[in-house]
């Protein structure tokens, strides 16, 4: 029924691609066959995860490596998972204003995700829209979260390289910071590097960085001015070093694999259940006296 779409996307056809993922998105009828025919092996694709509180500039970060990249002659794709409100699940930001200047780019292909209330700042879809992407052949997938904070560290089980974006004025919650998002990095980067007391910052960071090295990998901590394209050469390059020393690496591999098909299967054992519908239930239910949350919750486990 799919097929010329997979053969489309397989071939590198954007439109096929995207025709695709929307049939994933929406869970069409066989879009479970449709992933299952995807090509096995690891592919040479490298998925980057960008992530950081809001405002430290993730997405005019993400417009500047796009185009130092495509200076390289790089094909690249974008997930920009965007929040979605609580009432309709649909995006709040779909318009990706700062990557305007690429949309018409044959190299570049944007899709915009919205998180539907994912409280780990990605959109459920993300693990097979990101492996559909993979499959069409490009350099560089970049996924750049919504940047709620702590909670998005689930990134680190689907990129093969995190990048931690922050501000200089981050320096005093750096030590709160360290136990959840600080802790997936593997390259740092204090964006707005041109204002106060930044260096100051980034010596700070990097004390930190290095108490956290494990095996060959020292994290970096890399200094940028995005809005100027300062810096981007230095992580373009860390990105490329980072994934080669982690692409051997049979054991993390094998870790991103059982975090995705944890959470694969985790949405499928879910799948039965329907939040709309249950918000409707629940609104009902509130009414009597009786109700109760735990009551509630074990009837629907069983």
């Amino acid at each position: 029924m799919y097929q010329p779409y997979i053969d489309g996307f397989l071939k590198g056809d954007i439109k096929s691609l995207a025709r695709c993922i929307s049939l994933v998105e929406n869970e069409a009828a066989g879009y479970s066959s449709l992933l299952e025919q995807l090509p096995t092996g690891q592919s040479p694709t490298k998925v980057v995860g960008i992530t950081g509180p809001p405002g430290a500039g993730k997405s005019t970060l993400v417009n500047a490596l796009i185009t130092h990249l495509l200076h390289a002659k790089k094909k690249i794709a974008i997930i920009a998972v965007d929040p979605s409100s609580p009432f309709n699940f649909g995006a709040l930001l779909g318009d990706r204003i700062r990557m305007s200047q690429h949309f018409n780019n044959p190299d570049v292909f944007i899709r915009s995700m919205a998180s539907r209330g994912a409280l780990g700042g990605l959109s459920p879809k993300i693990i097979e829209v990101s492996d559909l992407i993979k499959a069409a052949g490009f350099d560089y997938l970049f996924i750049e979260t919504v940047g709620v904070g702590q909670s998005e560290v689930e990134i680190a089980g689907i990129a093969d390289t995190t990048i931690v974006v922050v501000v200089p004025e981050a320096g005093d919650e750096i030590q709160t910071m360290k136990a959840g998002l600080m802790e997936i990095a593997d390259i740092f980067v204090v964006n707005k590097a041109d204002r106060d007391n930044a260096d100051i910052f980034v010596k700070n960071l990097r004390l930190l960085a290095h108490s956290k090295q494990t095996g060959q990998w020292e994290i970096p901590v890399i200094k940028s001015v995005a809005t100027r394209q300062e810096g981007i050469e230095d992580i373009s390059q860390a990105i490329s070093r980072h994934h080669e020393a982690v692409m051997h690496q049979h054991q993390r591999h094998a870790l991103l694999l059982t975090e995705k098909a944890w959470q694969l299967i985790q949405y499928r054992r879910m799948q039965d259940l329907n939040k709309r519908a249950m918000q409707a239930e629940i609104a009902s239910l509130i009414t009597e006296k009786t109700f109760n949350l735990y009551r509630y919750v074990a009837a629907k486990s069983r």
